[in-house]
């Protein structure tokens, strides 16, 4: 799978433009449900990637992209993930060349 290309709001996958979140899981693109970490919203300002929600967790490296860089993801998510042997990549948003 290759990401193309990604803004505020939409990421295209293969050709596909999604305009909400996605949950990439064995080749299968989803939508990421969000609803269980949004309880966490007031304490992050956005809500965060928590431990609440169906991460796909039969892989052996986790990728988070954090979109625009306002993606928070929790300790408890961190932790698990180092419980159950699985690397964890947090993806920052790329920098901004200036012209």
């Amino acid at each position: 799978m290759r990401v193309e290309t990604f803004s505020f709001g939409s990421i295209r996958i293969d050709g596909v433009t999604y305009p909400h979140d996605v949950v990439i899981d064995r080749g299968r693109v989803r939508k990421r449900k969000k609803k269980p970490s949004q309880k966490f919203r007031d304490a992050f300002g956005h809500t965060p990637l928590s431990i609440e929600e169906d991460i796909p967790w039969k892989c052996r490296r986790l990728v988070v992209g954090t979109g625009a860089g306002a993606l928070p993801v929790m300790a408890e998510v961190k932790e698990e993930a180092k419980r159950r042997h699985v690397k964890l990549v947090i993806v920052p948003p790329p920098k901004r060349l200036r012209s």
